[in-house]
């Protein structure tokens, strides 16, 4: 009797353990989904996901609790871009005050070009003439 009691009990653990553990995987599929739409402030070009920087860990650590308390990831991503600015999104929405974020590669490889084609025309224009 005392062997059909701990056999059943055995098996109402496992079935308890195994029950709570898809609600586990959600949360951290969830924690890594939010976490790669959100950039390292540290390195800049890996998502909080990826990186192993200590302000990261922190984040996800921070993120992770902001989920248990029942945050929504939306009110999540505010309260990063309310600490961090909208660099911390890796796909910061598009206004005024984003344009550099948007904009500031293009404005370099231009900027680049007009040198590059510049220093041409100076090293073509010196080589040609007499000395």
């Amino acid at each position: 009797m005392a062997e059909r009691v701990r056999a059943a009990l055995a098996f109402l653990l496992v079935a308890w353990c195994t029950a709570a553990l898809p609600a586990q995987e959600d949360a951290d599929a969830r924690l890594l989904r939010l976490a790669g739409q959100l950039r390292c402030v540290v390195c800049q070009n890996q998502t909080l996901a990826d990186s192993h920087a200590e302000l990261a860990v922190d984040l996800r650590r921070r993120i992770a609790e902001q989920m248990r308390a029942g945050a929504s990831d939306e009110a999540i991503r505010n309260d990063l871009v309310q600490k961090y600015g909208d660099f911390v999104l890796y796909d910061p929405p598009l206004q005024p005050r984003t344009w550099l974020l948007w904009f500031g590669p293009l404005l370099l490889l231009a900027v680049a070009a007009i040198v590059v084609a510049r220093s041409r025309r100076r090293h073509r224009g010196g080589a040609g003439d007499p000395p």
